[in-house]
């Protein structure tokens, strides 16, 4: 069973009927008994990295968290989920994550042309940089997925899976040990991201 992770932030309807979909056993939850009983977890997100984080902090779910990734439980972080993994967020102020993946949170304006449009909305191809990682078992390079981000990963070398080119390389699919992220939406990337979240429900401890 998967559990995805209800603390009043996320995509859960079109993730979940993903999950449907690929005949995958889901439940969404803030329930720390069903997090532990739970084959792996997914946490999504939208929105802003500040509140969000406070959100799942107010749920009391971190410490389970903490422990199931410390025990090896597969976990997957989703768009917010993902960057939420990191280390810290410079999304409007300085913000803690969770320490799941090295690297930094920063602003996709900074570091790009003016006359680029922020957020990132739309299709782009992944650039395969670890074809050996799980999560893309099923995934080809040039495969097409769907970003809406204004902000994205740095210094993230030692994790980086996949990226796309959005004038910077923007890591798209992250993973340290059992922790996993992709900066895209995979149930808003047809196909392709039924595939990568089938992977993903494949991957055993």
């Amino acid at each position: 069973m998967t559990a995805i992770i209800n603390y009043g932030v996320g995509n859960l309807f079109s993730l979940t009927g993903s999950l449907k979909h690929l005949g995958i056993d889901a439940v969404v939850t803030n329930d720390a008994d069903e997090i532990r009983n739970a084959e792996r977890i997914i946490l999504p997100g939208v929105g802003a990295f500040a509140d969000a984080k406070q959100k799942l902090l107010d749920t009391g779910l971190v410490p389970v968290l903490n422990e199931e990734v410390k025990n090896g439980k597969p976990l997957l972080g989703i768009c917010l989920g993902m960057q939420m993994l990191f280390e810290k967020s410079y999304e409007y102020g300085e913000h803690s994550g969770l320490g799941y993946i090295k690297g930094d949170i920063c602003p996709l304006n900074e570091d790009i042309p003016d006359d680029m449009k922020v957020p990132h909305i739309g299709w782009n191809k992944l650039i395969v940089k670890d074809k050996s990682n799980p999560l893309l078992r099923y995934t080809n390079e040039g495969d097409y997925v769907y970003y809406v981000h204004s902000f994205y990963g740095k210094n993230c070398d030692d994790s980086l899976v996949a990226y796309s080119e959005y004038y910077v390389n923007v890591p798209g699919v992250v993973c340290y040990k059992n922790v996993f992220g992709t900066q895209f939406h995979p149930e808003k990337s047809g196909e392709v991201g039924l595939k990568m979240l089938k992977a993903f429900c494949e991957v055993t401890v």
